[in-house]
């Protein structure tokens, strides 16, 4: 299956097979976020009913092989940062923008409007 013909959580999930079980539910829920709007690494971890894990998510989407079809980039640090490397935090943060998520000094401008 090409990246372009990927509609849906089914197609995504199916191409997931040889990911661990955390993984896949980090990387399913990252798909369900919606354009313009943007999640926390803490936020997902809870949203896996694994609220501590918040670094293993980061883990998981440092190794997802479906960006931007499992839109990484609208994951953020709880204060709007940019983890990892730099280029890669830059890259993340010229898609955000071009979605339309503010960008003030580096990091996204968090509000209730935005958060998932």
């Amino acid at each position: 299956m090409k990246k372009e013909e990927i509609k849906g959580e089914k197609d995504v999930m199916n191409l997931l097979s040889n990911k661990t079980e955390f993984e896949k539910a980090v990387l399913a829920a990252t798909f369900k976020i919606p354009k313009g709007k943007v999640t926390t690494y803490k936020r997902l971890a809870e949203k896996i009913c694994r609220p501590r894990s918040y670094r293993a998510v980061g883990n998981a989407l440092h190794k997802n092989p479906l960006a931007p079809i499992v839109p990484c980039h609208r994951v953020v640090r709880s204060d709007g940062g940019f983890g990892g490397e730099k280029k890669g935090a830059e890259s993340r943060r010229n898609l955000l923008e071009k979605e339309g998520i503010q960008i003030r000094n580096g990091k996204v401008k968090m509000s209730e409007k935005i958060l998932v």
